[in-house]
């Protein structure tokens, strides 16, 4: 089938979650335009390429349907998801990829703008940062949730909450509270049962990794190299037995000087090198990629001096590559204990499709270019943004490799367009 009637059979489904009739125009045109292969995709230059004859009306009416029209964004993910899960194939696996991603910003008035670290520039800058959840197999992966972090300065100031149009429900909430959230509304949804895949910015909140559990969820977490654990067939002291003294008996597990848990960069130094060997995980663009690793099971100790029962064992796994003084990295894994270490550093490592989804949304679909100021705006054209991917991935997936820049030709301009902003035209861009 061709691409463009198949296309417009997606917006069509689509459609159907926006309500007002007069929306699914606007919905149409701003898909259409993030498809284009053109530099910028705020609204303006989107307007311009779907209608060179009449920018001002055409940029009028999709502003209002981003940045003012009351539509859900979960139900609209919602509908890509049942387009695009279809096309997937979960045999190798079937994971929940937990990322989050910044937006260098200028100023402070944009929603959510903070000083906070921010993945794109690898440093500390004034940024937005938003929370995914992603569907993933060895194929393909498509985010399904996409929340604005809200920092806490931001939060509790009910002035800049009204300017920026945040929803009085949304209350501050770290990024693991947020995207186990995301979770708990995707599996509520009827979404597929998987593995749950997070960087040690989540893997390392104990309170994160036990939701997952709650939730039904394996998981293969990152982890810090202070995380304390114990040592393989080492567990805490169980309650000192009663003596038969009036009182409450004693219940809570026990450390005591000389019995205490290690950090797991220490218990990983003190492995035997014959622990460790090579394992290669997928392809790169060169050759094989490969490191040494190690892993072995574990109890984490995180308040367990307050628990009557010991936790049961998960995975502890180790890089450590050749050349390198010490390991560099560390995941917690709630795999079955017979699951191979070849397995358990291939899961680990799946969290790399979360690159290709935000490389592509970025570069491809304009996810960091709207330009307005508000959590409605900002979430409305980031979901608008997936949905749009979301047609390729399938695309990808049913059709082959196919970049957005075949799909699409780009519209000329008029001789005389003057883009909102330069210095030929006074008005201020949105």
């Amino acid at each position: 089938m061709d691409w463009e009637i198949l296309f417009d059979e997606y917006l069509e489904h689509l459609c159907d979650t926006i309500g007002h009739s007069d929306r699914r125009a606007s919905l149409v045109g701003y898909c259409q335009g993030l498809m284009l292969p053109i530099a910028r995709k705020s609204v303006e230059p989107l307007a311009a390429h779907l209608e060179p004859h009449r920018v001002s009306a055409r940029h009028q009416s999709l502003h209002h349907f981003v940045s003012k029209s009351e539509w859900s964004d979960a139900a609209l993910m919602e509908q890509v998801r049942r387009w695009v899960l279809p096309h997937m194939d979960p045999s190798s696996g079937l994971y929940w990829i937990i990322d989050d991603t910044g937006f260098p910003k200028k100023g402070k008035h944009s929603v959510g703008v903070a000083r906070q670290y921010c993945g794109q520039l690898g440093k500390q800058d004034n940024c937005q940062v938003a929370v995914s959840l992603s569907v993933a197999t060895e194929e393909a992966s498509l985010p399904v949730a996409y929340q604005l972090y809200l920092p806490r300065e931001w939060a509790e100031d009910p002035a800049r909450r009204q300017q920026a149009g945040v929803p009085d429900q949304v209350e501050f909430a770290t990024k693991p509270q947020i995207a186990i959230t995301q979770l708990r509304d995707a599996r509520q949804s009827g979404a597929p049962n998987a593995v749950v895949l997070a960087d040690a910015g989540y893997g390392n909140d104990a309170a994160f990794r036990a939701s997952v559990g709650e939730l039904g969820l394996q998981y293969t977490v990152g982890i810090q190299s202070s995380t304390r654990v114990w040592p393989p067939g080492v567990a805490p002291l169980p309650a000192v037995p009663s003596t038969g003294k009036v009182g409450r008996p004693r219940s809570l597990q026990r450390r005591v000087p000389g019995h205490d848990p290690v950090a797991v960069k220490d218990l990983a130094l003190a492995l035997d090198p014959s622990c460790y060997n090579t394992v290669s995980w997928r392809e790169g663009t060169r050759a094989a990629l490969s490191s040494r690793f190690a892993a072995l099971r574990v109890r984490t100790s995180h308040r367990d001096n307050w628990r009557a029962t010991p936790r049961d064992e998960e995975w502890l796994l180790i890089e450590w590559p050749i050349g390198e003084i010490e390991p560099t990295k560390y995941w917690l894994s709630t795999l079955p204990e017979e699951t191979v270490v070849q397995h358990l550093v291939h899961v680990a490592k799946m969290r790399w499709r979360i690159e290709r989804d935000y490389q592509d949304l970025k570069q491809e679909f304009g996810l960091g270019h709207f330009e307005g100021r508000g959590w409605r705006g900002f979430h409305h054209h980031a979901s608008l943004c997936i949905a749009a991917y979301g047609f390729l991935v399938a695309q990808r997936l049913s059709q082959g490799s196919k970049k957005n820049s075949e799909v699409r030709s780009v519209p000329a301009l008029p001789a005389d367009y003057i883009p909102r902003g330069s210095s030929a035209h006074a008005a201020t861009r949105i």
